[in-house]
């Protein structure tokens, strides 16, 4: 194991021990300061130093060249592409790749984005290997929480073994002459594997095929690999989920014994519930729901202390009475996390027989339920809840789409029943409308983040074909929906609170100092104000969202203020929901495809004594695991619905090449500006190469492109006409050709800060950039 290289002489300030450190030039900080800030960021990229001292122009330069310094001397190292920490220094929770085994049989692991300044780290022999979905072995990648031992050494702790192993690649088989390849379709990879004449025999043009990656066939040449399977064909309709699926690791099926326990559970009884079947609960659900979580129910308060208040049900599937901890169901259901939804498939986190038949809440169906019954005053305002096991029966399934017709008084979308809502308007819908009118009195008094979203469906055909690909229209009957779960949640997580159960937060962090700056120094090109000292709040950002509406920079201003916001995540620790200005909220509504929810469902039965089937000793004891994994569950789960749309709108897109679109600027960067369309929702890349004959800074503080000699910009949310030059449905990958002109130079604008200086005239070599994707930017 290589020791740490020797600290050279510096030119750069450092703060001595018992003195005054002296005042960084500049503004620039000194050696100490710096690396003191990254060791409380963990990780952060130059761009995140530089806004979080507030560091322009020369002193970014100077911070360049200390990093630089710093690197060399061994005091700081490289994360990933862009990222800087401490040196040797390792995340409390990270992904790490098994690259060692010695004499003794232990495993030794190495972090996927670390550097050279990292150890090995012994891998920790794990009790619970099964939880985690199998012990270990060479070439695997490792979800591992790392320890520091009382001897000063650290090891790796297993949270999770995750899907796809580092060392394999799913691709598609190319053949020419006679030699064979499998070409990655990760977009950010560029080596492909060289396969052998025996390998290659049975293999077909365009076969998609998981390879193992092998030994390097020459000192430059290709990688072998091994075909371990094939996945399908590149030419399926339904590929661009199977490709998703594949290359994020997503775990499919169930085992032998999961699937009999689940076939195993038999319908519920009165035994140990309350009767709710006289509760008239609907479900208003998309229209092609399948797994129905959630069903709800209002009536005004009959209590005359509180006049005019309302009386709000929401009945969720009683999911822990069927998922008993310990089971392989369970630990199946752990390791998935969440459901998965693609254009054209579903991969449940529960086998079917229970996600679409004894756990959905069916029309006319006798279900067991976990319900809460809330009791809201005149001003919107939650009195008081209390949590209910009992028996219900859905009265009707309805879509959105139904139920928001009959209140509105029009017929559904063709091929909705238009009957079927009418005869539940008067008992049933119009008291759901009233109670969700109240709600929003509280609501507004609130104020959670109302940033807007423009949502496509991709429609596919039976044969699974691309028929369309449309706007998700935005409901009342979605609001109301949203609202009642919310609400619903808050309570699960004050219960638990209450009675002091561990239990997993579902947690929105506040945004940071950095992006709030990032912001800011992006509206003050807008002039629009934000005083540097203001603190972010969901007040704040909607009356700038409200402020600007009816400008021309709307859009884009909604697209900055997301981007804002930090990721929303799991955790056993409270640490609030800035986004809806909640000081505590936990996911509660959705058992059915939420392992979070299993575990909340779990922790109201054993806290509020309504079983013996709640949250068990081990369960508590591994909740902090739990949180992390269904965390990264999630995000892969996002990654490869969002990798099949990019595909899906390829495979859409790729006989329109030549057609022209109009769009809007959604990211710009030293390599080019992405782009996306206005028909579509579809993300494409406009390459440096092909937006003029000169040089363009990439003003990142400006958010845009600045011709270095006319001083023309393409800046960010700037509308524009482009045409479709390439589109590759395997990899998802769109490329743009500009056709519009930039905008002027401003006279009153700064000189451009120094970013990347790229030259549009001339390609760089060899393509983009390494790691830069054709497409959609992540």
């Amino acid at each position: 194991m290589a020791k740490p290289r020797s600290p050279k002489s510096s030119k750069f300030p450092t703060a001595s021990k018992g003195a005054k450190a002296p005042r960084p030039p500049a503004g620039l900080p000194d050696r100490d300061t710096l690396i003191a800030f990254l060791r409380d960021a963990g990780e952060a990229a130059k761009a995140d130093i530089a806004r979080h001292f507030g560091l322009k122009g020369a002193d970014r330069r100077a911070l360049r060249e200390m990093l630089r310094e710093l690197e060399a001397q061994g005091a700081l190292g490289k994360r990933g592409r862009r990222g800087f920490a401490e040196a040797g220094a390792l995340p409390p929770v990270g992904v790490a790749d098994v690259v060692e085994r010695d004499a003794d049989g232990d495993l030794f692991v190495r972090l996927t984005k670390g550097g050279e300044d990292l150890p090995l780290v012994r891998l920790a022999p794990g009790k619970g290997d099964a939880a985690a979905g199998g012990a270990p072995g060479m070439g695997d990648r490792l979800l591992v929480r790392f320890e520091q031992l009382e001897n000063g050494d650290t090891e790796a702790r297993l949270i999770k073994r995750l899907g796809q192993s580092a060392h394999k690649v799913l691709g598609v088989i190319r053949k020419h002459r006679r030699e064979t390849r499998v070409e990655p379709v990760d977009r950010k990879s560029k080596e492909s594997l060289l396969l052998n004449e025996q390998e290659a025999k049975d293999l077909k043009d365009g076969d998609l095929v998981l390879a193992q990656v092998g030994t390097a066939s020459g000192r430059y040449g290709p990688k072998f690999g091994k075909v371990l399977e094939v996945v399908g064909r590149e030419d399926h309709p339904r590929a661009a989920s199977l490709i998703a699926i594949y290359s994020h690791g997503i775990p499919t099926g169930f085992s032998e014994e999961a699937e009999a326990e689940a076939a195993a559970a038999k319908p519920p009884t009165l035994d140990g519930r309350d009767d709710l079947r006289d509760l008239p609960f609907v479900t208003i659900d998309p229209v092609d729901a399948r797994d129905h979580d959630d069903a709800v129910y209002a009536h005004p308060d009959p209590d005359a202390g509180n006049v005019g208040g309302w009386i709000v049900w929401v009945a969720i599937a009683d999911v822990a009475a069927y998922v008993r901890p310990g089971t392989t169901l369970d630990r199946e259901a752990r390791e998935k996390g969440n459901s998965v939804y693609f254009p054209d498939r579903v991969e449940p986190m529960l086998p079917e027989v229970l996600s679409n038949g004894l756990c959905s809440l069916r029309e006319g169906e006798n279900r067991a339920t976990l319900a809460v019954r809330m009791v809201f005053d005149a001003q919107g305002r939650k009195k008081s809840h209390r949590f209910v096991r009992g028996l219900m029966r859905s009265a009707a399934k309805l879509s959105y789409e139904q139920a928001q017709a009959a209140i509105d008084g029009v017929a559904p979308p063709d091929g909705q029943d238009a009957d079927k809502a009418g005869p539940l308007l008067d008992p049933i819908l119009k008291p759901l409308w009233a109670a969700f009118r109240l709600m929003g009195k509280g609501r507004d008094i609130r104020s959670p983040l109302a940033i807007e979203s423009d949502e496509r469906k991709i429609i596919i055909t039976k044969d699974g074909e691309i028929a369309s690909i449309t706007r998700r229209p935005s409901l009342e009957a979605h609001k109301l929906i949203e609202e009642m779960m919310i609400q619903a949640n808050v309570s699960a997580a004050e219960s638990l609170e209450a009675k002091r159960t561990p239990l997993i937060y579902r947690v929105h962090d506040t945004p940071s100092q950095e992006k709030v700056m990032s912001l800011v120094e992006f509206l003050q090109t807008l002039e629009v104000k934000w005083s540097k000292g203001e603190a972010p709040t969901t007040a704040r950002f909607n009356k700038l969202l409200d402020d600007t509406r009816e400008s021309p920079h709307q859009a884009i201003i909604n697209e900055v203020v997301l981007r804002t916001q930090m990721q929303a995540h799991y955790s056993s620790d409270n640490l609030g929901h800035f986004g809806l200005n909640l000081a505590r909220y936990a996911h509660f509504t959705s058992p059915i495809r939420r392992y979070a929810d299993l575990i909340v469902h779990r922790a109201l039965i054993r806290a509020l004594k309504l079983g013996d089937d709640g949250l068990t000793d081990q369960d508590i004891s591994q909740i902090k695991d739990t949180a992390e994994v269904i965390t990264h569950a999630e995000r892969r789960a996002m990654a490869a619905e969002r990798d099949a749309t990019d595909r899906y709108i390829a495979a859409f897109l790729a006989d329109r090449v030549g057609a022209t679109f109009t769009g809007r600027i959604t990211g710009v960067t030293r390599f080019g500006l992405f782009v996306k369309l206005d028909e579509t929702g579809a993300d494409g890349l406009v390459p440096v190469s092909s937006l003029g004959e000169e040089y363009f800074v990439h003003d990142d503080r400006m958010h845009a492109l600045v011709g270095e000699r006319t001083g023309k910009r393409w800046p960010l949310g700037l509308a524009v006409d482009i045409r479709l030059r390439e589109a590759t449905p395997v990899t998802g990958g769109l490329l743009f050709e500009m056709l519009s002109e930039p905008l002027p130079a401003d006279p009153k604008a700064p000189r451009p800060r120094l970013g990347a200086r790229s030259k549009a005239a001339v390609k760089p070599r060899g393509g983009l950039p390494k790691g830069v994707r054709r497409g959609k930017r992540r």
